[in-house]
């Protein structure tokens, strides 16, 4: 399996190629040369989420590992997990809540980020080198990549942060962390900014050491896909008996839902994809309305949602509305934002055998908490919440809908609090947080201020 870009100007790459690199030379996102094939009886013969992985990982990586290689490093990765098989499954009759937020950060990027950090280390134990993981985050993927990363001594990694827009507990899930080799840098900015900062970064590249690589995280990594394709399949596994599933995804940069679109090219049933947004509704405008154009980015209590651009949608572009014409994607997306993308009607109506999608205000998002709390005592995160209101409105007993909940709730307590909901219990993870001290590194969002930082601390 090797991998090319989407813009068509960088081409047979090996995956370890593509791991290191991240995002391609021509700007485009990598894809695989064409779609593996997936056994769902082997699938639905598995009991364990790691088993099901052994049949996803793998074909993906042999450009680079043996079977055996990649066998080793699945069954090794995923580490400090509070459910013993990782996800946790919370039925109400035709909805379910797939738990992905189990792992230490107490949210669904540890099981992407945990895999690319293996495949990262493997790489530069056998190429003799270090590197910088370089990361802008709007809330959870900081602390997952921060996680996944510290142990490995070769890697050190510096995630930005905007001031505010984020939780309390999630920004202190990655300034309280004490290891020589974790710098959290809080950005006088938005996440837009922190994302600009990270893309100029990997353009220039001026201040990495002598056989150093610079490591992308954000969700343009095709690893962290590869982690997120698995428990598509394992929801499968689960859940294959109440018929062809339907996923009501929360999103902002989309992977979670491509991630989705990938396992049903790959074989997995799927009835429908439902895209979830906030009030910043880039996806909900495209899919209604064709109209994919930046706006600005408003402030919810969602924040991990709180994106004006989605940075894997084009691979969704390329792949279903294209059918993979390179050129045309480079045409489109070398010009975006300056120019939104408006697709020809025909093409655009292409999404209509698979996907849906839904806005969700806060107003909405915190009457659904309320709603399932006092009907079932259940706690849904506000994230997951969003993606509720599509599977609750929709589903019935021939038509299961799978939500995914991408967050605990513990990391939202100011929502909860507002609305008198009691957190009983926490993850070990978030336990202790206000009792640590913080260790925060405050810049504007200026490159060259953040650069010498890092060539200080490299």
């Amino acid at each position: 399996m090797l991998f090319h870009s989407t813009r068509g100007k960088d081409s047979n790459k090996d995956f370890a190629s593509i791991l290191i690199q991240g995002l391609a030379d021509d700007g485009g996102l990598f894809m695989p040369d064409s779609w593996p094939r997936v056994d769902l009886d082997e699938i639905k013969s598995k009991t364990s989420f790691i088993e099901i992985a052994k049949c996803i990982v793998p074909l993906f990586t042999s450009s680079s590992f043996s079977f055996d290689e990649t066998i080793s490093i699945v069954e090794s990765t995923w580490h400090d997990f509070e459910h013993q098989d990782l996800i946790g499954i919370k039925e109400f009759d035709s909805v379910s809540i797939l738990e992905l937020f189990h792992g230490p950060t107490a949210a669904f990027k540890d099981f992407g980020l945990q895999l690319a950090a293996a495949f990262f280390n493997k790489v530069l134990e056998s190429e003799n080198k270090t590197a910088i993981v370089l990361g802008a985050t709007s809330g959870d993927t900081g602390s997952a990549a921060i996680d996944a990363c510290k142990s490995y001594d070769r890697i050190k990694s510096f995630i930005m942060l905007p001031n505010g827009n984020m939780s309390e507990v999630q920004r202190r899930q990655m300034s309280t962390i004490k290891a020589s080799n974790v710098f959290a840098l809080r950005i006088n900015g938005t996440f837009d900014d922190c994302q600009d900062l990270v893309k100029l970064a990997f353009k220039k590249r001026d201040f990495l050491n002598t056989d150093q690589y610079l490591l992308a995280v954000n969700s343009i990594n095709w690893t962290r896909i590869i982690g997120q394709i698995c428990y598509y399949f394992y929801a499968y596994n689960q859940l294959h008996q109440k018929g062809d599933l339907n996923f009501s995804i929360p999103t902002g940069n989309f992977g979670n839902v491509f991630a989705c679109y990938s396992a049903h090219k790959m074989g997995l049933p799927i009835n429908q994809i439902s895209v979830a947004v906030n009030n910043n509704d880039i996806l909900h405008r495209f899919f209604s309305e064709n109209d994919y154009s930046k706006q600005l980015v408003h402030e919810t209590i969602s924040p991990s949602m709180d994106i004006s651009v989605a940075s894997n949608f084009e691979r969704l572009i390329y792949d279903l509305f294209l059918n993979r014409d390179s050129s045309q994607c480079a045409a489109m997306f070398d010009n975006f934002p300056a120019n939104p993308i408006e697709l020809d009607s025909t093409i655009w109506k292409k999404k209509d055998n698979l996907f849906s999608s839904s806005k969700v205000n806060d107003l909405e998002t915190r009457n659904m908490i309320q709603a399932i709390y006092q009907s079932n005592g259940y706690i849904l995160d506000p994230h997951t919440a969003v993606a509720a209101v599509e599977a609750f409105k929709k589903s019935y007993q021939r038509n299961h809908y799978v939500v995914l909940s991408t967050a605990h709730p513990a990391k939202f307590p100011k929502v909860y609090e507002e609305l008198n909901i009691e957190i009983n219990s926490l993850p070990v993870s978030l336990s202790n947080l206000y009792e640590k001290d913080e260790h925060l590194y405050t810049f504007d969002a200026d490159y060259n201020q953040i650069i010498n930082f890092i060539s200080l601390n490299n």
